[in-house]
């Protein structure tokens, strides 16, 4: 599993304007519906459910670094978008300091496996200096 699995042949990468994780999932998640990667009408319930698993532990993993996700049964396969900051966006990340990177993803519900290993390997490589100054 590479990037491209999470963005596509056409990625989606936006300037975020976000100041905060809240605001940065609305317009991920607007961005997706905008690029037709999810319909309008589950619009408000993908937000949700990513806000509900956000409120329950901040994906702000450091490294100036947040991946907000959720397995959703409106999506059929793995979807997501990029977002970059200038500014920082107040994430509450484990070390305190501002994301700049916000790695948004959708999973189908039930696929517990393909979850995990999609959260894994974009930890892995946003971990690394390298690629994150690539990006």
């Amino acid at each position: 599993m590479d990037l491209n699995d999470f963005l596509g042949p056409k990625p989606i990468v936006i300037d975020l304007q976000a100041e905060n994780r809240w605001q940065a999932i609305d317009e991920l998640v607007g961005c997706l519906v905008t690029n037709a990667k999810i319909k309008p009408e589950h619009q408000e319930a993908i937000v949700k459910a990513i806000k509900k698993r956000e409120a329950s532990m901040s994906t702000g993993i450091g490294f100036g670094i947040g991946i907000p996700h959720a397995s959703t049964d409106l999506v059929s396969e793995v979807v997501g978008a990029m977002g970059r900051s200038r500014n920082g966006v107040e994430f509450g990340a484990l070390d305190g300091k501002p994301v700049r990177l916000v790695m948004l993803f959708l999973v189908p519900q039930g696929q517990f496996q393909k979850h995990e290993h999609a959260l894994a390997t974009l930890a892995k490589l946003l971990h690394n200096h390298d690629f994150r100054d690539s990006l």
